[in-house]
């Protein structure tokens, strides 16, 4: 453990290049590594797994925190629960039982971008860029971003924080590493990435404390204007946040018990969503656990890796039966380019090639539980929406104004989506046209409306089985050819609900 130069801060950084450690004795966060890995590596490349592919072109897609100077550059951002926008800090609230002498441990962890740069020797001796090279033993190489993991260990007795905010400094150092091929070579360079967090604790009752973990991209961009590829060089990457300690009991913020159910609204988070870790515990009231995990992906509470999810595979979604099958298809030219592409898509195809038939069996999923579903409009809803179920509430009939006019199903609009945000297929939907099936109103209050594409040949399919795609009001442009929403019979929002 190093010294970070925090008060009462300490350090714990993994290697460059390699996974972190998860089976560390007395890690009090040990059960939640496999989700908190999956949070960390969410998006990190996308099925084909090439470079050549283009939405991997666009890297990095949530808990993306960048300095301040280029994210304000056209203005403030808007505060969200999610870590969907880059932003240039996270902030999570929450609330906590504790005895006076507990002390609170704090995990911060993020991937530091990693440029991959394959080299040839020239003919004056010196080396220079090229796009690819292949080493002496056959293996080819691409120049392509890489990450490398990251993350600082904290801790403060609780007594300290209610005296006043303490700040640790939890930033990554720059660094070189050059690996010789024989006919090249390869150099991975690491940029400073700075940045710091900040706790602070708030005494409420008795034995009730909130707590403000704030970290904050501390850096400053050369140039503010700047590629966003070019300013990831000095940001935090799928950061997140896990909370723990001795003689702490953390209280669900989204199934608090009755008694805080005010108090938990009172905590404001921004870019990140706090929910409890591990197991579900027997706790007295059900709705507290000893680990927090705060993420920039929106999760329920004791989050899960599915036990027939094998290892390392894909993105630890809930799509592995689905990915391994694409990725049994790739020819052999596309998976060698997806194995010079990055060490982490030669370990999936290595996964798969290998994959034993009992093993992939398993993939196809399991039924954990079952809910009733209502029926309406002749076909099943689903259990966690039903129209009506929420008081004022109706996507079908509800609509939003956007420059003057009201949008709601089967409105005309055309698609901007935000450039600096977090879906990396956004890019392939510039400009087209659209019809709204459904206004929809998120858990933090904001607004999206689900679309299909009107040239998407499976536009109608999509629809049928509510697979849409969701935009911000402020993404979508009315048409203005008179349209006014229409009622229709409700979409099933189904898996692609926001």
């Amino acid at each position: 453990m190093a010294d970070t130069g925090g008060e009462g801060g300490t350090a714990c950084v993994a290697a460059p290049g390699q996974d972190i450690p998860r089976a560390l004795s007395g890690d009090p966060f040990s059960e939640v590594g496999a989700v908190a890995d999956a949070v960390l590596y969410e998006g990190y490349l996308l099925y084909p797994y090439r470079r050549s592919s283009a939405k991997n072109r666009v890297r990095w897609q949530f808990g993306v925190l960048l300095p301040r100077t280029w994210v304000e550059t056209d203005g403030p951002v808007a505060e969200g629960i999610s870590g969907s926008a880059d932003s240039w800090y996270q902030r999570t609230e929450c609330l906590v039982r504790a005895a006076p002498d507990a002390v609170l441990r704090v995990r911060v962890r993020y991937l530091q971008l990693q440029r991959k740069q394959v080299e040839a020797p020239g003919e004056d001796g010196r080396y220079l860029p090229v796009e690819s090279l292949r080493g002496d033993d056959g293996t080819a190489h691409l120049s392509f971003d890489e990450a490398v993991p990251y993350e600082v260990d904290l801790a403060w007795p609780l007594a300290e924080l209610l005296r006043g905010p303490r700040t640790a400094e939890v930033s990554a150092p720059p660094a070189v590493d050059t690996e010789e091929l024989g006919a090249g070579r390869v150099v991975r360079r690491r940029e400073h990435v700075r940045a710091h967090t900040t706790v602070a604790a708030e005494k409420l009752a008795d034995d009730l404390y909130r707590l403000c973990v704030r970290t904050e991209n501390a850096g400053e961009a050369p140039d503010a204007r700047a590629p966003r590829a070019e300013a990831l060089r000095q940001a935090l990457l799928a950061a997140h946040t896990l909370l723990a300690g001795e003689g702490l009991e953390f209280v669900s913020q989204t199934d608090p018990p009755a008694a805080l159910r005010d108090r938990a609204r009172g905590c404001r988070s921004a870019f990140t969503f706090p929910v409890l870790g591990g197991p579900a515990g027997e706790s007295a009231d059900g709705a507290t656990g000893p680990v927090l995990l705060s993420a920039p992906i929106i999760l329920p509470d004791h989050p899960q890796v599915a036990p027939e999810s094998p290892g390392d595979l894909h993105d630890a979604a809930e799509i592995d039966e689905i990915l391994t099958l694409r990725t049994m298809l790739l020819t052999d030219e596309e998976k060698a380019e997806a194995r010079a592409t990055d060490p982490r898509a030669a370990r999936i195809l290595d996964r798969v090639d290998t994959m034993p038939p009992e093993v992939f069996a398993n993939l196809h999923g399991a039924i954990r539980s079952l809910a009733p579903a209502t029926e309406g409009a002749g076909e099943a809803r689903p259990a966690w929406w039903q129209e009506g179920g929420d008081a004022g509430l109706s996507p079908t009939t509800d609509t939003v104004t956007v420059d003057g006019v009201p949008l709601g199903t089967g409105s005309r609009v055309r698609l901007n989506p935000r450039l600096r945000g977090a879906d990396a297929q956004d890019m392939f939907l510039v400009g087209r046209t659209a019809e709204v099936a459904a206004v929809f109103h998120d858990v933090d209050g904001s607004v999206h409306l689900a679309v299909t594409v009107d040239d998407d040949p499976a536009a109608e399919l999509h629809g049928w089985y509510g697979r849409f795609h969701y935009f911000r009001p402020d993404e979508l442009e009315p048409l203005g050819d008179g349209t006014e929403p229409r009622p229709c019979a409700p979409p099933d929002p189904g898996p692609g609900r926001p």
